[in-house]
């Protein structure tokens, strides 16, 4: 498993198709995921931190898990299948939850919760997206997310969904 830290989200026109970017954190690799536009509005307004008047759904799920007494404790992103990604939520006491990995981030989101890909997911789907000069990339990463960001925009001006085995999203 390896730990990922989200990049960004980007609509794609024509479809208009969100795609969140995850990154591995001691690794090369970006995570494409498409998901659908009121996750990715959950995402995005969380990463911004805005505030919405009233709470959203991942909001409420970490109220009912607060609620509950429970603790969520990792995402984990297990297996894609046809393009489709599977996700688990696992929470202390070692329950496990299925879930979408755009939901099951959203909430990782608003409690910090680690999120992580299964190596096999990552030698599937993970991709390297190349920098302008990848030999001084790999001697010296930039952390900056503007950069990431603007690399990720390159990178989905030459793809599509069709690219990762079907026009699926997780949702």
């Amino acid at each position: 498993m390896g730990e990922m830290r989200i990049v960004g989200i980007r609509v794609e026109p024509p479809q208009n198709q969100p795609v969140l970017l995850l990154r591995e954190v001691t690794g090369p690799r970006y995570l494409p995921i498409w998901i659908g536009q009121s996750e990715a509005a959950s995402i995005a307004l969380e990463q911004r931190g805005v505030e919405p008047p009233r709470p959203l759904t991942h909001d409420l799920i970490v109220s009912l898990v607060e609620s509950f007494g429970r603790e969520l404790v990792q995402v984990r992103i297990v297996d894609m299948q046809e393009g489709t990604f599977y996700a688990e939520m696992v929470f202390d006491g070692d329950v496990v939850v299925q879930a979408r990995p755009s939901d099951a981030i959203a909430v990782a989101m608003r409690v910090q919760a680690p999120i992580v890909a299964s190596d096999d997911v990552l030698d599937d789907a993970g991709l390297l997206i190349p920098d302008e000069d990848d030999s001084a990339a790999a001697a010296e990463e930039s952390d900056s997310s503007d950069e990431a960001v603007e690399a990720f925009r390159e990178f989905l001006d030459q793809v599509s969904p069709e690219d990762f085995l079907g026009p699926e999203s997780d949702s």
